[in-house]
């Protein structure tokens, strides 16, 4: 599997390694993916496999980005879930034991119904993504805690992220989730930061990349609809910063996803 590229994905992924270790590449950085990992990935983002031991296993659960927008209770439970509750900015969760054997568990039992001839299938596997978003959610909540950060601390950190997945596409700046709280600006960043070594900009702009990228991929609205439809003051403003993330203009990828097809 080394250095054999994957470039992006279309697709929303949950990899749990079992056994072994795995090194990536993740938007310029080097990642280090060891037994209990979870590693989430967002699509749109250039990923590589750079080397992995000879023993490496895991798990892997794909979520096509069409059928999984779909469902709109499920586009908003994973908008709150890539939330995601990390130390040193990596894409990942260290789970224990215990978490780590009851989400293997989940994702044998998506692969045995994504394999049956279940008359209901759909709406099953809809609602085993759902409850293993929800089981994600919670492990990331339970992680702030362990961390023994003061109820204060965790109670404004919850607090912004549940806020920010409701209302990423109107308000784009730290005021508006600080006035929320009934706090000021620089405490917010300060407790965001405190908590996951991030900014609060870091975050809103991970949401807002997430939707432009659905839109561009899912939707015929032209590129500039689509900064309109996000908030961005002009199309150029939207184009600067995909292509400050992204490391592509909006049409340029629209234009390669389309090929690809």
């Amino acid at each position: 599997m080394t250095n054999r590229m994957i470039d992006t994905l279309a697709c929303y992924t949950f990899t749990l390694v079992t056994n072994g270790w795995l090194i990536i590449g993740y938007n310029g950085r080097e990642i280090l993916l060891q037994s209990g990992d979870l590693y989430i990935y967002t699509p749109g983002f250039r990923i590589s496999i750079l080397d992995a031991s000879s023993d490496y296993q895991a798990y892997c659960l794909l979520a096509e980005e069409n059928v999984t927008f779909e469902m709109h209770t499920v586009r908003n439970l994973l908008r709150s879930a890539y939330f995601p509750i990390i130390e040193l900015q990596e894409p990942k969760l260290k789970l224990s034991e215990t978490e780590a054997a009851h989400f293997v568990k989940q994702m044998k039992n998506i692969i045995d119904y994504q394999e049956s001839a279940h008359t209901f299938k759909t709406d099953c596997l809809v609602s085993l993504y759902s409850i293993f978003l929800l089981d994600l959610m919670d492990v990331q909540q339970k992680n702030i805690r362990q961390h023994k950060y003061s109820e204060r601390t965790e109670e404004l950190f919850i607090g912004f992220a549940s806020l920010l997945p409701r209302h990423f596409i109107e308000h784009h700046d730290i005021a508006f989730y600080a006035n929320q709280l009934s706090i000021t600006p620089t405490y917010l960043s300060r407790i965001v930061r405190g908590v996951t070594g991030r900014t609060v900009v870091d975050y809103i702009n991970q949401m807002l990349m997430m939707e432009a990228i659905f839109l561009l991929q899912t939707s015929r609205l032209s590129v500039s609809q689509i900064a309109d439809q996000l908030h961005f003051a002009d199309i150029s403003s939207f184009s600067k910063f995909f292509l400050r993330i992204n490391g592509s203009s909006p049409r340029t990828y629209r234009a390669v996803r389309n090929s690809i097809r």
